[in-house]
């Protein structure tokens, strides 16, 4: 029998985030993963085509997911099949780094884009059903509670991830290394997809029937975002708060520049962003049911951390610049999912998410431009540009 805030549901929605950034980790954006593309490529650019594959894949499938999602009474048996895919793109990854490796650099390039690709692509019809499911089981005063606990144990997640990390990268030689981290998450995250593909999920009483041509049903999606003038203004203030993303994976690298970076310390800037992600959720965001104010302060946070990081040089005053990080992207995360349940009809909501999420997802291909701008003028320019778009988000936050 279902039950809506039901303390089964929460739980597997926190097991769900613990398994799944225990494993995803060992290849996060601002850190591991510019090493791991560094090691068999030289280009900067390289590295932020890769940093985009890891998530930018699930802009191609969102609104194809949304057009057969709108009349599902239940999403949770699709759910399971995306686990699965990620799964196996995951592992792959680590097989591909271990029997290729140093042997062929090209060629494992290519093979952990194609893994990153499937991750993420399987994750687009992942977000709608994940964002279907969350919005049914849990109320709204109890959504943002739910989801600040789920960051909470997401950062333990990673921090205990970024410790096991650092010793495996200081103790084993690369590529292999590498490969050992993704072979073991991919079992770890594993655990986490059993225990959400287990939650009750209700019939969904109010459907829609879909469109007879998914060509029909984009000219319709997009008919509703000209006319929802909150929906527009909301998107196009999101996709500003991807602009952090221009700069992001790139930090790392200029950190290894500036001194001598060893695994501990590597693994130590993950523990102290994670760090910054549970003090921001356990707080500040699970106390909130203002999204709205939610959403500024990750850009006021976003904004702080990046003013550091142009002036730093030394692992004290990066370690600041990740625990801003840690506090800004929590918030991002919880306040944009709210925010567009908040004026979505229960009928229309897996529109609504997909235009969004869509929409906004092409933010995940800004570190290949912040990797040409880097390339053609240096750190001080992107980070100029990081920090006056993420201003600008800020101040157009005014609009909602």
């Amino acid at each position: 029998m279902f039950k809506i805030n039901d303390p089964k549901a929460n739980i597997r929605n926190i097991l769900h985030g613990f398994f799944l950034a225990v494993a995803v980790t060992v290849a996060e954006p601002s850190t591991i993963l510019p090493l791991i593309v560094h090691h068999f490529s030289n280009s900067v650019v390289t590295v932020g085509v890769f940093a985009s594959l890891l998530k930018g894949g699930a802009i191609a499938v969102q609104m194809w997911a949304a057009f057969y999602a709108q009349e599902y009474t239940r999403v949770l048996p699709y759910m399971r099949l995306v686990f699965f895919f990620r799964w196996f793109s995951w592992f792959l990854i680590g097989l591909a780094i271990y029997f290729v490796g140093d042997s062929n650099k090209t060629l494992t390039l290519w093979l952990i884009g194609i893994g990153l690709f499937g991750f993420s692509f399987t994750a687009g019809f992942g977000a709608i059903y994940f964002k279907e499911i969350i919005a049914k089981v849990f109320s709204k005063e109890y959504r943002g509670r739910t989801m600040a606990n789920r960051q909470i144990f997401t950062a333990i997640g990673s921090i205990l991830s970024g410790g096991v990390a650092g010793y495996v990268l200081e103790h084993y030689e690369a590529p292999l290394n590498y490969a050992y981290l993704f072979m073991v998450s991919s079992f770890l995250m594993a655990i986490g997809f059993i225990a959400f593909g287990t939650i009750n999920e209700p019939e969904k009483k109010e459907i829609r029937k879909k469109e007879k041509s998914f060509i029909e049903f984009l000219k319709n999606s997009f008919g509703l975002l000209k006319t929802d003038k909150r929906l527009k203004n909301q998107i196009i203030i999101i996709l500003l708060g991807f602009s952090y993303l221009l700069a992001y994976p790139f930090v790392i690298l200029k950190a290894n520049k500036s001194f001598d970076l060893t695994g501990w310390m590597l693994g130590g800037f993950i523990t102290i962003q994670m760090i910054g992600s549970i003090i921001g959720s356990f707080f500040i965001w699970r106390k909130m049911s203002d999204y709205k104010l939610m959403l500024r302060l990750s850009f006021i946070f976003a904004i702080i951390s990046f003013i550091i990081a142009f002036f730093a040089n030394t692992p004290i005053m990066y370690g600041l610049v990740f625990l801003f990080f840690g506090l800004s992207m929590d918030g991002f995360s919880i306040s944009g999912m709210n925010l567009v349940f908040e004026i979505a009809p229960e009928d229309k909501r897996p529109i609504y998410t997909a235009l969004q999420s869509n929409i906004t997802s092409l933010g995940l291909f800004f570190p290949i431009l912040g990797g040409f701008i880097l390339k053609y003028a240096g750190y001080n320019v992107l980070y100029s540009i990081t920090i006056f778009m993420i201003a600008l988000g800020l101040y157009l936050t005014r609009r909602l």
